[in-house]
């Protein structure tokens, strides 16, 4: 039986070490105290479990963000709420979603390049370095700032509590995100 009501998909965007998955949980967390389940759909995650030997290229990039688009749009079919914390340094990968999905959102998570070198506690920033690679957004590889996203968060300005409950007033507003008792009167 099909739901009466789409979950709705939120695409974090932003730099590698930006603070997207702690937003991603801030939001998760804060969400969860108001009854509305969610799930996340972190890339790091999914990374090591779909190419545990990640090679960064464009068709991996590629691949993955279509994985991860097919995954959203059928567990917000199906009624479930989604977090996605992913870089996504093409705007192409989230418009695609966009397009896919009814309940649709994107937060750009903005950090400066330098801030979140120093931030990156996966060393993301520093292998590339190391290894002279130039597979890393917003060095090597380009990142494709969202045109207009629905929320802008400033990380180095504001807490992952404060940016989430930012956030969630805003797509309230937009009726991204829904009240409980809303949904309960949409059925």
């Amino acid at each position: 039986m099909k739901p009466a009501y789409p979950g709705f998909v939120l695409w974090l965007t932003g730099l590698p070490a930006s603070g997207k998955s702690s937003l991603a949980l801030a939001i998760k967390e804060e969400l969860e105290n108001e009854h509305i389940h969610t799930i996340i759909l972190d890339a790091n995650d999914l990374r090591q479990l779909l190419t545990p030997d990640p090679q960064y290229t464009d068709y991996e990039r590629q691949w993955l963000y279509r994985a991860i688009t097919g995954l959203a749009t059928m567990l917000a079919c199906n009624g479930d709420n989604v977090i996605i914390a992913a870089t996504a340094n093409r705007r192409i990968y989230r418009e695609t979603a966009r397009r896919q999905i009814q309940r649709f959102a994107e937060v750009y998570v903005h950090c400066p390049l330098g801030i979140c070198q120093e931030r990156d506690e996966k060393g993301q920033f520093l292998r590339n370095e190391e290894n002279g690679a130039d597979s890393v957004p917003g060095i090597g590889v380009a990142y494709e700032r969202p045109f207009a996203p629905e929320v802008t968060v400033e990380t180095i300005t504001q807490s992952p509590r404060r940016a989430a409950e930012s956030v969630i007033t805003t797509l309230k507003l937009e009726k991204i995100i829904l009240e409980p008792n809303h949904l309960c009167l949409q059925s």
